[in-house]
């Protein structure tokens, strides 16, 4: 009788739609698309014996022999498959898949043309009957309040619906057409002039400087300062208006993809009227020393369905992509409105080598966590580098004010627009732990898992994680963090806190007391002290708001 696994290759079908490798255990391995299930899944394989085939790299050679199972979906596209491919593998994480996390969708600020008085604002989502500048990918906030500073606009929506000027219009900060001190017509002059500060930020960083000045010689000295890290944010984004295109009305997004032998790095410039605006890069921990061109197409692909699966503001007019992946992204093309462009000279070539050029700088740049990170990885035996760490922990007192807090660590920094606080029902610390780690898990979909769980606690808390984690299909490691215990009572002397590391490593739990001076352990303390930090600082607030009076 043949194998389950040899039946399974013998009786694939020829059909568009998804893979999933499955090792003995049930541990999801890899999710793949195909436009034939029969025939790419049977490409890894010797049908005869489902033995790896000949061709393979070492590292999915190494996969393949760890296979115990196959499942597919079948879907109607091939394009379907992609759209389903991406997600599964940002909810999932299967292990030999290489992730590419970034799903932001990037501030623009915008223009309601509708409204009579209009005033620029920060959006992430389409709009009608409005103008966009962006994307931003930093500094949107600082250059919305720099406009506010230097042009007289509408400061507050409520002084137009109450009809009744406020504080602004005392300081010559509104010219009140809330009160009709200003006319429609004049007040557009006022717009005009900030959409032209948006264009030409130089000129808005000068008008800046001047009030800079100003403000010091009057000893107001935090105005100044904050005046003065406005102009250092909005000057790093006019320093990517000096290249510019001679096409004046070209827009567009360029993508470029480098690595070495630890990480990989997608570079994505954005272009509109003709000036890069601003940059980005995603960063990703490789699991081998090379980068296999599959693998790279498969990093471009995701990138292309998580950035323009979203109705975008302002979307570029072409994607230009390098020209050595060309033919190999169609059916990417076939799903989106957007002309993928692969440039062999020319202009649009030398924006390729410029993005490229930058993510080898960005690749230049030492991880100075990367040996503590190696570490960890070996003690705990990690599947991967721990790049981005989710961090829990819970805050309560007697039972009442109940609250939860998640902070997010990556790169060196805390993510602070990732923390997450959370209002809790449990009674104790353990259905409380499970409370958050549930609705966590729940949102794997929209935002994925990072390579790592730190919870404060010990075995119990790791249990209640991997529960809740089995049951939405994700592998992810889990850690935990918990003070030593010394008469009942937590030892917190500084500088000497023995706290104790567990984990479940290898099918059985593990227990790791390392030293105070261990830059491992540090490492963690630092993590769960701020995790710590966050939640009672929650917990206070929400206590707060408890002994104010209603009514």
């Amino acid at each position: 009788m043949p194998s389950p696994l040899v039946q399974t290759l013998k009786t694939l079908p020829k059909k568009s739609g998804i893979y999933q490798y499955y090792d003995e255990k049930g541990v999801l391995l890899y999710v793949g698309k195909a436009k034939n299930l029969h025939n790419r899944v049977r490409s890894y394989f010797r049908v005869t014996d489902a033995t790896p085939s000949s061709n393979l790299s070492p590292r999915i050679h190494n996969m393949i022999l760890k296979v115990a199972s196959i499942q597919t979906i079948i879907v109607d596209s091939e394009m379907d498959a992609l759209i389903l491919e991406n997600s599964l593998i940002k909810q999932l994480k299967p292990r030999y898949n290489i992730l590419l996390r970034d799903d932001k969708t990037y501030p623009y600020i915008y223009i309601d043309t509708a409204s009579p008085f209009p005033r620029p604002k920060i959006t992430r989502i389409k709009r009608k009957s409005c103008i966009y500048f962006g994307p931003f990918c930093t500094g949107s906030k600082e250059l919305l309040e720099s406009l506010y500073e230097v042009v007289p606009l509408v400061q507050k929506e409520g002084c137009l619906r109450e009809k009744k000027a406020c504080l602004f219009y005392q300081i010559n900060r509104c010219l009140a057409p809330c009160e009709g001190k200003i006319t429609q017509e004049e007040y557009q002059k006022l717009l005009t002039q900030a959409i032209n500060y948006l264009k030409d930020k130089k000129s808005l960083i000068t008008k800046l400087e001047e009030k800079m000045l100003r403000v010091a010689e009057q000893e107001r000295f935090e105005e100044a300062i904050t005046l003065r890290e406005r102009i250092k944010k909005i000057s790093s984004l006019s320093m990517h208006s000096q290249i510019d295109s001679h096409t004046q009305d070209a827009n567009w997004d360029i993508f470029a993809l480098e690595h070495n032998a630890k990480y990989a790095v997608l570079m994505k410039l954005y272009m509109r009227e003709g000036k890069i605006i601003s940059s980005d890069y995603e960063k990703i921990i490789l699991h081998q020393k090379s980068l296999e061109f599959e693998e790279r197409i498969s990093l471009y692909r995701q990138a292309l369905v998580n950035h323009y699966g979203k109705d975008l503001p302002l979307p570029p007019s072409a994607i230009i992509l390098p020209s050595e992946i060309e033919g190999e992204l169609e059916e990417c093309q076939e799903w989106l409105t957007i002309k993928l462009v692969f440039p062999k000279k020319g202009e649009k070539k030398a924006l390729v080598e410029l993005a490229s050029k930058n993510a080898k700088e960005i690749l230049k740049i030492e991880d100075s966590e990367y040996e503590i990170k190696q570490g960890l990885k070996e003690l705990f035996s990690l599947h991967t580098l721990p790049h981005r760490i989710e961090v829990f922990d819970t805050s309560h007192h007697a039972g009442e004010n109940n609250v939860g807090a998640m902070v997010v660590y990556e790169e060196g920094k805390f993510i602070k627009d990732s923390y997450r606080m959370y209002h809790l029902e449990g009674s104790d610390e353990y259905s409380q732990m499970r409370e958050m780690l549930v609705r966590r898990a729940k949102d794997f979909e929209k935002t994925s898992p990072p390579d790592l769980w730190l919870l404060d606690g010990g075995k119990a808390q790791i249990h209640i994680a991997q529960e809740v984690l089995e049951s939405v299909g994700v592998e992810l490691e889990v850690i935990a963090i918990a003070k030593e215990k010394l008469d009942h009572k937590a030892h917190r002397a500084k500088g000497k806190a023995r706290d104790i590391l567990r984990a479940y490593v290898e099918g059985e739990y593990k227990e790791m007391r390392l030293l105070p001076s261990d830059t491992r352990l540090q490492y963690f303390q630092k993590l769960r002290d701020e995790a710590h930090r966050f939640a009672i600082k929650f917990h206070r607030e929400k206590k707060l708001k408890g002994f104010i009076p209603r009514g």
